[in-house]
């Protein structure tokens, strides 16, 4: 048989743990998903990885393919004897099997003799599911991909409109197959929301940079910021500070029932770097008169 290094199909190292493994077989799954991408060898690299996943991800079938050590990828390759003796089985030989084969009657085997007749419940499965902010704040149906004993499966699954940050959507029943007419486990998603190039979420709230000219912070202004949903317009205080926050009542996330949090503006001040002659002159004419001095009270801040 030939062998094959399952670390270099999802550019790993031999010592990579299973956080690793999973994000790299959800990185490359999405990358060759032959529902989305039609190039051609998508669908064959998609195969390749869900069979690396099924293998790497088993502890027992992992630890029987890292027995075997190295050798280059694609050469004729015999497990050692000592290799044989303890995963043969009921196989005769290996000299006509595949290795991926090899390691998937290895996981039947043990799966075989790991359980009695009585009822088994199916295992609870969990996976990562990541959403853009906005995608968070609207129902709608998602793609979601897994490995069950060495069997791609897929599923759309419907996410609730408001899910945020760490929540848990557990999906009753959709987990590992119950053995024996043992009852379905469950499948939990973990909301993980990817970053956002304008919000950030602050526990409940919302948070975004709203930049002012000196001139504004100090005499205060009606500026349009942007929300979740339209753009609105924000009294800017006359006197407001750096690091200032301004409130947005209930244009933040959704909360309980129809109630929304709140949206924050944290106050930058920009100055310009350069300045025309006039201008400058204005600045000299204001910095004669005025009575204002900044690093008066800079122990009180």
């Amino acid at each position: 048989m030939q062998y094959k290094d399952y670390y270099a199909v999802l550019g790993l190292a031999r010592d990579a743990d299973l956080a690793a493994i999973k994000k790299a077989y959800r990185t490359l799954a999405r990358q060759n998903h032959p529902d989305v991408v039609k190039e051609a060898g998508a669908e064959a690299r998609f195969k390749e990885v869900a069979q690396t996943y099924a293998l790497l991800e088993d502890p027992t079938k992992r630890k029987a393919y890292d027995a075997l050590g190295t050798s280059s990828a694609n050469e004729a390759f015999t497990p050692p004897p000592s290799w044989q003796d303890k995963y043969r089985g009921d196989k005769p030989d290996f000299d006509d099997m595949d290795l991926a084969d090899i390691l998937a009657s290895l996981q039947a085997r043990t799966a075989g003799t790991a359980h009695t007749k009585a009822p088994r419940a199916g295992q609870d499965l969990e996976e990562t599911l990541d959403l853009s902010l906005r995608e968070s704040q609207q129902g709608m149906q998602m793609p979601v991909t897994w490995i069950e004993a060495g069997v791609h499966k897929d599923m759309q699954v419907k996410i609730p409109a408001g899910v945020r940050q760490g929540q848990k959507i557990r999906l009753r029943g959709k987990g590992g197959t119950g053995l024996n007419g043992g009852a379905n486990g469950d499948m939990y998603l973990h909301v993980r929301l990817l970053p956002d190039p304008v919000f950030t979420p602050e526990g409940q709230d919302l948070i975004f940079k709203l930049y002012l000219a000196p001139w504004e912070a100090v005499l205060g202004a009606d500026i349009e910021v942007p929300t979740l949903q339209d753009p609105v317009v924000l009294t800017v205080p006359p006197g407001t500070q750096t690091g200032q926050k301004l409130r947005l009542k209930g244009r933040g996330l959704p909360g309980p029932g129809a109630t929304r949090d709140d949206l924050f503006a944290l106050v930058h001040l920009r100055t310009p770097k350069t300045v025309s002659e006039d201008e400058r002159g204005h600045y000299l004419a204001l910095a004669r008169i005025s009575r204002f001095r900044a690093r008066a009270h800079a122990d009180k801040d």
